[in-house]
């Protein structure tokens, strides 16, 4: 991919929490990209540093307790991370886009859906008169498919549905053309066919308005259906990062590979699912070794001793594990690590 085509780019991440516990870091050095017109989508289970990583890139953590303790984010050269709270605020909701993973907690349930649109609009676009205001928010309604969007603008968000809901959160998101978009689970609440239509929505929108995605999800059938590129967190690092069909092909770390084999398949008829076994560690926990090694089948003394970098496994792919380095292992057919 040419470096100057990437709109996004974290380097070296690192946002920690500091609490009466002690310093907590739920982000963990973690660097990725995002390029124009991309749709890339950030895997991993609860607790992973997803989230945390996507309101770093907003300007958005908590503070106190959480702040961005080390690196950079670059949107378009320009590092984030530097900005005063009034010049983040130019660029959040204008250039860099954010929908909620809940959006009856992100909606106002006291003002309209008109009002908030609006105000939106205001906020970055003040050169805008209120009756160009209300046609523009009345069209990204429309564009996001909700009908009757006139009307609509005089609803309050407890009278639609969750899907409705959803979709004006896109719609909100999207008022003011930003060049990115961050959706934080935003299929989750919502039933599989709302799911669907919100995935076709979002291809439609990054295929019709060029607007790069950056989808963080614990679906791994969602990132199938959408994303170009794959970046697998845990416990604050990422592990894996690969186009999504390499990575679904050929996954190179034991967590990949059990995330994959978690997804149901209606074409095997199997008595029970496959689950990873043990439960992501508290932030901060594991300071020495690698931080799956405790749920991993294949962890070796090394594993427990040292921290594994991330390897370079082809020019694409890359993933944090031992065995890639110590050639230990080798992949059968069924896409599980086996004893060479």
């Amino acid at each position: 991919m040419n470096e100057s085509k990437r709109i996004l780019e974290v380097k070296e991440l690192q946002t920690t929490f500091f609490t009466d516990s002690g310093q907590i870091p739920a982000v963990d050095r973690i660097s990725f990209y995002l390029s124009d017109s991309e749709i890339v989508g950030i895997v991993g289970e609860s607790g992973c540093g997803k989230s945390v990583t996507s309101l770093s890139v907003m300007g958005l953590v908590p503070s106190p307790p959480g702040k961005i303790t080390g690196g950079e984010i670059l949107y378009n050269g320009r590092d984030l991370t530097r900005l005063t709270d009034k010049e983040m605020r130019r660029i959040r909701g204008n250039d860099i886009a954010m929908i909620f993973q809940e959006p009856m907690t992100s909606l106002n349930p006291l003002f309209t859906i008109g009002n908030q649109m609006i105000e939106a609009i205001a906020i970055h676009q003040s050169e805008m008169s209120k009756k160009q205001s209300e046609e523009k928010a009345v069209q990204m309604l429309k564009l996001v498919g909700l009908p009757r969007a006139s009307a609509l603008m005089k609803d309050y968000p407890h009278q639609l549905s969750g899907g409705m809901r959803q979709r004006v959160m896109i719609a909100m998101a999207l008022v003011c053309d930003p060049k990115v978009l961050i959706a934080d689970e935003p299929t989750t609440a919502l039933d599989v066919t709302i799911q669907a239509q919100i995935l076709q929505l979002m291809k439609k929108l990054n295929t019709d308005l060029g607007t790069a995605i950056l989808l963080i999800t614990h679906d791994l059938g969602v990132v199938a259906e959408i994303c170009e590129r794959v970046i697998v967190m845990y416990a604050g690092q990422i592990i894996e990062e690969a186009p999504t069909s390499v990575l679904f092909k050929d996954p190179q770390h034991p967590y990949t590979q059990g995330l994959i084999q978690s997804v149901p398949d209606m074409r095997l008829k199997k008595e029970r699912l496959y689950s990873i076994p043990g439960n992501v560690p508290k932030p901060g926990t594991i300071l020495t070794g690698c931080r799956f090694a405790p749920r991993c089948k294949f962890a070796f003394d090394r594993c427990i001793s040292e921290n594994p970098e991330l390897y370079v496994t082809a020019d694409v792919h890359q993933t944090r594990c031992f065995l890639y380095e110590e050639r230990k292992v080798k992949m059968d057919g069924n896409n599980t690590f086996v004893d060479s």
